[in-house]
């Protein structure tokens, strides 16, 4: 096999290990958020009341 054939298969295979970590990356992230998101809208379900009434003065 060429050297320069092999040297660029093993630079092709390392950039899509190097993408395939970023996306993976990205998408933990974007997951994380939904959790968050998720937690918080469990939590507001605990006390469906909560905000249902304002109380005021004049």
């Amino acid at each position: 096999m060429d050297i320069a054939a092999l040297s660029m298969s093993m630079n092709q295979i390392g950039l899509m290990n190097q993408v395939g970590t970023a996306v993976l990356s990205k998408s933990l992230d974007s997951m994380e958020t939904m959790g968050d998101g998720m937690r918080k809208i469990m939590e507001a379900s605990v006390t469906p009341q909560l905000g249902q009434n304002v109380d005021y003065s004049i």
